[in-house]
């Protein structure tokens, strides 16, 4: 099922990047030459996110008798921002894109009892997040420039103090990470705005498990991660 999934996800994005080219790629037309000499412009953007925990098992998962194994699945997700964009130079840009991301992310748990039956714990999570990007972008032909870009990213849980008034969890997260982008993609130059597809990886640096060793469920781990893939279209002008 899943890999149907990402089957129809990426035939979808393939066709209508392919549909936006075609349209795009009229000979005569430039109109990268109307955004040339613009120092900045703004934008929004629109995205869909994979996102999953790199889990790192502690000492006390060798020395349990409960759980068999820990997984973390890959959830889905969305993204709305707003971008603003400062050239620098013919092929760069720093680009800040202050967004608000929606993620499902969970753990699965095998008990050695049962190791047919899955326990998950779910964490639902609404992110305030600030991406600070560097991109690089290739020599324009005719509308169309390919970049790639890099950066970093730092994220707050909002949703964080609803869940930690759920004790029903048994798992607490940090509100707070931070993380590195990178990705590529390609620019479109309309008459009147860019379109941009572009997917990026996240990898969180930091642990954000708040460790409790009086939980099962939190004792067996040592080090939770985010890690996330974003496909996003910005619209700019």
């Amino acid at each position: 099922m899943c890999n149907i999934y990402w089957r129809k996800i990426t035939l979808l994005t393939s066709t209508l990047l392919f549909s936006v080219l075609a349209f795009a790629q009229v000979k005569g037309t430039y109109n990268y030459l109307d955004f040339a000499n613009k120092p900045y412009y703004f934008g929004i953007t629109l995205a869909y996110n994979s996102s999953q925990y790199k889990v790192v098992h502690g000492k006390q998962f060798i020395l349990n008798d409960s759980i068999y194994s820990v997984e973390s699945p890959r959830g889905p997700g969305f993204n709305l921002g707003i971008i603003g964009n400062l050239k620098v130079g013919r092929y760069f840009d720093f680009r800040l894109s202050p967004t608000l991301s929606f993620s499902d992310r969970s753990l699965t748990y095998k008990l050695l009892e049962a190791p047919e039956q899955l326990v998950t714990k779910r964490i639902d999570a609404v992110f305030v997040e600030a991406p600070f990007h560097v991109r690089f972008k290739s020599e324009p032909y005719q509308d169309i420039r390919v970049f790639v870009v890099g950066g970093v990213k730092y994220s707050f849980d909002v949703a964080s103090n609803s869940r930690t008034r759920q004790s029903s969890t048994l798992l607490k997260i940090s509100p707070s990470d931070f993380a590195v982008e990178y990705g590529a993609g390609i620019q479109i130059f309309f008459p009147y705005f860019i379109f941009s597809p572009e997917f990026k990886v996240s990898h969180g640096l930091s642990n954000i498990l708040i460790s409790n060793d009086k939980l099962i469920f939190s004792s067996v781990l040592d080090k939770l991660m985010s890690r996330a893939f974003t496909l996003s279209f910005h619209f700019e002008g």
